[in-house]
């Protein structure tokens, strides 16, 4: 146990990391349930659980826990479904200043792993992470998340609990910020962005403003909000994305089953993603000194969302598959330069047998729809790049 942790005030004793205090007897009970193994030895074929779970007992407090089992475990899944998780822009980092990093969404569970093994691998301070309690479909996942320094988002609530909620949360963050000195991440909106048109959630920036008690700007400003941009060369679930969007079309009120929510997780983890890079792109409150005090409330927080939103548009990192994407919706070849003929043949057919994973019946019109909705993920980030760039001339 860290005799230096800091204690957290009751008020969120039920949506923060546990303490180390009680890491050891929360590890005892994680590891003898049965959903915990099954995940493991699904993750990892070859484990001795038995081992592993001697392993884990030794541990007692979240850090070591992260950096003996979550690191190792991270860079195996590195090397086993990318091509590499890289980084630029982390020398804007201060490491005496801790940042909200606020990013678009893309993974359930890898975008805040990858972006902590890329905060290790330069030796700075990890990030706790922020995640909806709508995907802790079982008890012994909500123990593990917190065991591995995750807090908790609320949802699917009242307006008023929503409210009261919110205010929770975000008193929490700023705690962690302003007391704990521990850096957060969180996504720029609730749930992926299935369609890769990420845009910040205003909500999520008014949910930020509540903790600091002064007005949104000041508030916004002591958590160093820190936009970063994540670029994945290929979506794994990019054909569930689609078969979701093709059954939303024909039933508005369709909605995903929890046995869907967990095989979209453990596609996003296992399957291949090719390359994957991450782009800090510095704190934002000089520019949010730049705004008008006079600025009305709501406008003011859609300024913020725009600033949060163009940063992280200008700061994709670009593969074939986008370009190729964006010339086959355009039915053109602007961006022929930045492929060959045969990256577009294995991209094209790429979609193709992604497409063929979907496992309900589809007439040609539904498959047409579904190529057209991948071709328009991996190309959104492009058409917002360039509208970007030309905000910015």
């Amino acid at each position: 146990m860290d005799s230096n942790e800091i204690k957290v005030p009751a008020e969120f004793s039920d949506i923060c990391p546990f303490s180390d205090e009680v890491f050891h007897s929360e590890m005892e009970k994680l590891v003898v349930e049965p959903g915990f193994k099954h995940a493991v030895t699904y993750a990892m074929p070859k484990i001795d659980y038995d081992q592993f779970c001697q392993q884990l007992l030794k541990i007692t407090n979240k850090r070591d826990f992260q950096v003996g089992i979550m690191h190792p475990f991270l860079e195996m899944l590195e090397r086993n479904t990318t091509a590499g998780v890289t980084c630029s822009g982390i020398e804007s980092i201060d490491d005496a200043v801790p940042n909200v990093f606020i990013t678009n969404h893309r993974d359930i569970v890898l975008d805040a792993s990858f972006l902590n093994i890329n905060l290790l691998r330069s030796g700075k301070p990890t990030t706790e992470v922020a995640i909806g309690n709508n995907l802790l479909i079982f008890d012994w996942i909500s123990s593990l998340v917190r065991l591995n320094r995750s807090f908790i988002v609320k949802r699917d609530m009242s307006k008023r609990q929503t409210f009261e909620a919110a205010q929770q949360l975000s008193g929490y963050i700023h705690f962690a910020l302003t007391k704990k000195k521990q850096s957060i991440w969180i996504a720029q909106r609730e749930g992926r962005c299935k369609d890769s048109n990420d845009r910040t959630q205003e909500s999520l920036i008014k949910m930020l403003a509540l903790g600091g008690g002064r007005n949104v700007v000041e508030s916004l400003k002591e958590i160093h909000l820190m936009p970063v941009s994540i670029s994945y060369e290929f979506d794994p679930n990019d054909y569930l994305k689609a078969k979701e969007f093709l059954m939303k079309s024909k039933d508005p009120g369709f909605k995903k089953s929890q046995r869907d929510d967990l095989f979209s997780m453990e596609t996003g983890l296992l399957q291949y993603k090719g390359r994957v890079h991450f782009t800090f792109t510095g704190c934002i409150n000089d520019e949010l000194d730049r705004i008008p005090a006079d600025t009305d409330k709501n406008e003011l927080v859609r300024h913020i969302c725009h600033i949060i939103d163009r940063a992280i548009h200008l700061n994709y990192r670009f593969y074939p598959c986008n370009y190729i994407s964006f010339d086959t919706m355009e039915g053109g070849d602007r961006f022929a330069d930045h492929y060959t003929a045969e990256e577009k043949a294995e991209f094209l057919n790429y979609v193709e047998g992604q497409l063929a994973k979907v496992d309900i019946p589809v007439e040609p019109a539904d498959v047409e729809y579904m190529r057209r909705m991948i071709l328009t993920m991996y190309s959104n980030p492009l058409r917002n790049h360039l509208a970007a760039l030309d905000e910015v001339k």
